[in-house]
């Protein structure tokens, strides 16, 4: 009876809490030596080559090899390059086995990772580490670019920063609803979110230009589940639109946004209780980060490392973050 019991206890467990989410440890990755780690980005990089080298610039496979560097030239073009030339990581300072670590480090976070932590942990400059997580951003944002969802998809929208506070004295305070008394700074997270399928979140400044973004991220012939909001009425002109009254239920009849709310709601716990003040500026790239880590929850953390380190090691240099700071000065 007692080993039912315990049997039942464990199959009951949720997977972050079991084990086989926990196939790497950063201690493994800290005590990598460069080459273990240089190694490891080639057959990330090269995967369909088997991890052997190919040049970015002409596809040629000759190559000779310059082992004290860490280089290799291409016969055909002579062109040289690195394991992280013409990547995300191009022009980096860092070494290979830092940057592993530092992705190692960025999955790990289930709601995220400030870069003031980041920082600490690898020992590098705030600016350094900000620049670094927001390129991990951008590569994970590029894994759903184009992408259209279909089937069951629920959409919702709630708004981040341009918090006013209020004065001391209550005969000094405002409407903070009103538009004069506004910081400009307020946005929306717009997310469409697929039944058992990806989440693409866009930033707006107004819920109702999601209108827009439902059009063009779901495919015709989708069913659209949103609440009450009187700007989701145009929905019902190009989806099979249903719609569930809050103020009801939750969920009734099969309508329901709960799990695009739930996204948003996890959102709303990176950007408040991990980086604490987000700038409309950047609130895209956390949304586009907490919806990789939604879409990727059941994964590994090794499996997300991996994933996350393979969508690095093919985006192209980025044009916003590549000197970021000499520009930002």
């Amino acid at each position: 009876m007692r080993s039912a019991f315990l049997a039942d206890r464990v199959m009951a467990q949720h997977f972050l809490l079991s084990a086989r989410a926990k196939t790497l440890s950063l201690a493994s990755v800290a005590r990598m030596s460069d080459e273990e780690a240089h190694k490891r980005f080639t057959q990330i990089r090269w995967a369909d080559n088997n991890g052997e080298p190919v040049c970015p610039r002409c596809g040629g496979v000759v190559l000779y090899t310059y082992r004290a560097r860490k280089l290799w030239k291409c016969v055909a073009c002579t062109h040289q390059f690195s394991v992280t030339s013409g990547t995300i990581f191009a022009s980096r300072k860092l070494k290979v086995r830092d940057i592993l670590l530092a992705i190692a480090i960025f999955c790990n976070g289930a709601k995220g990772i400030p870069a003031l932590q980041l920082s600490r942990d690898l020992k590098v400059q705030y600016r350094t580490a900000f620049v670094l997580a927001h390129k991990l951003r951008e590569a994970m944002a590029a894994e759903t670019q184009g992408m259209t969802l279909s089937g069951e998809v629920e959409v919702d929208g709630a708004y981040f920063g341009g918090h006013i506070r209020p004065a001391n004295l209550a005969t000094d305070r405002v409407d903070r609803r009103l538009a004069e008394h506004q910081t400009g700074k307020r946005r929306v997270v717009v997310v469409a979110r697929e039944r058992s399928g990806r989440t693409i979140a866009l930033v707006t400044r107004q819920e109702a230009d999601g209108v827009e973004i439902v059009k063009r991220v779901v495919a015709p012939g989708s069913r659209v589940h949103a609440d009450e909001a009187a700007h989701w009425d145009q929905l019902h002109a190009h989806f099979d639109t249903r719609r569930i009254n809050h103020t009801v239920a939750y969920s009734l009849d099969g309508a329901c946004t709960n799990q695009a709310e739930s996204f948003l709601s996890r959102l709303r716990r990176m950007t408040d209780g991990q980086h604490h003040r987000t700038s409309p500026r950047y609130l895209y790239q956390y949304a586009t980060h907490a919806a990789w880590l939604e879409d990727h929850r059941r994964l590994d953390n090794g499996a997300l490392t991996r994933r996350a380190l393979g969508l690095a090691l093919r985006h192209p240099v980025s044009r916003q973050w590549k000197g970021y700071w000499q520009r930002s000065s």
